[in-house]
């Protein structure tokens, strides 16, 4: 098992938790970001912390050049990548970390402002895949920060401050000190966890409805997927988003919901019920309505490259165009190699 630490008070009190349940299979290790001075430091005294308890310890330094945006989801994305390499090195098949409904309930806000559904707004799971063989847990997830801060404050257990959590130049942070106005007005970090709760629960049951449907209507094709139209048109909304939307993440494609939203029910749903032809292009591919009245998946054919511009000129027809033997003047594109 691979325990997370950063050295807050979060993943602090996770460390001396789970010393008392067996050393031997408990590895520390500490992500540096190396986005501050004094990051190094820190992980340091997460070390020097861990050896005290028996435990062994690891620093992961993410590497490299940082994005000049987007950086909490960069550097998130570093931290389990890095984690998951190391608990494969280690030969262990979970990681622990240390987030609380706190985190939680700025996820869920978070996620409500980027206007998520309700996989988005279902939060963080306690118990996720990490990587194949490989589960991340949360045991904390349901506990405020104010009870691990307790912890470690009434043990006289020392831990870190990250000055980056008041950084107003990271939303969470902004979200974090809106928090206690917010909690007034009675939106709660418990009513925020309780809401993801909720979210989870009905995302679960919708998955498995989708993942059903998408088995029932599959078709094999080798030249993408191809979904039984009459399958697709009879679902509801919230169930036909969720086959679309695995049949194109199934070939790669990334897709924001409310695209997703405008294809399939602006206009998958209504070309299959009325029986009418529709292609749209979403996240690299083509899906279209068949002759037969079913749904394909396939790449979308490339974009005409730059510095290729087409121009519009006349030309003369095929004598067989119209049917009558006859030239006809029409109007064709002329692009230019």
């Amino acid at each position: 098992m691979v325990l997370a630490v950063s050295g807050g008070p979060d993943s602090t009190a996770l460390m001396h938790a789970a010393a008392a349940f067996g050393r031997g299979r408990l590895h520390v290790a500490t992500v540096d970001h190396d986005l501050r001075p004094g990051s190094a430091d820190e992980a340091a005294r997460v070390a020097t912390a861990a050896g005290a308890l028996g435990l062994s310890h690891a620093t992961l330094l993410w590497e490299g050049a940082k994005p000049a945006t987007g950086i909490a989801a960069a550097a998130r994305a570093a931290r389990y990548r890095l984690l998951a390499d190391y608990a494969r090195a280690v030969g262990a098949d979970l990681v622990l970390t240390g987030h609380t409904a706190d985190d939680q309930a700025e996820t869920v806000l978070l996620r409500l402002l980027a206007g998520s559904g309700a996989a988005g707004l279902a939060g963080m799971s306690p118990v996720r895949d990490l990587a194949p063989g490989l589960r991340l847990g949360r045991p904390f997830l349901r506990l405020p920060k104010s009870a691990l801060v307790a912890y470690c404050e009434d043990r006289g257990i020392a831990y870190e401050s990250d000055p980056s959590n008041a950084d107003d130049r990271f939303a969470r942070a902004r979200l974090r000190r809106a928090m206690p106005l917010l909690a007034h007005e009675g939106l709660t970090p418990e009513r925020l966890c309780r809401l993801a709760a909720r979210c989870r629960r009905d995302e679960i049951a919708l998955a498995g409805l989708a993942h059903d449907a998408l088995t029932r209507a599959s078709r094999p094709d080798r030249s993408g997927i191809v979904l039984d139209g009459g399958v697709i048109a009879a679902l509801p909304e919230a169930v036909a988003l969720r086959v679309i939307g695995r049949a194109l993440a199934g070939r790669g494609g990334s897709v924001r919901l409310d695209r997703l939203e405008r294809l399939v029910c602006e206009a998958l749903l209504p070309a299959l019920r009325k029986g009418a032809p529709m292609r749209r292009t979403l996240a690299g591919h083509l899906v279209a309505v068949t002759e037969r009245g079913d749904v394909a998946v396939t790449l979308a054919p490339p974009r005409r490259p730059a510095g290729r511009p087409c121009a519009v000129g006349l030309a003369a027809a095929p004598p067989d165009l119209l049917g009558k033997g006859e030239a006809a003047a029409y109007i064709v594109p002329a692009c230019q190699d």
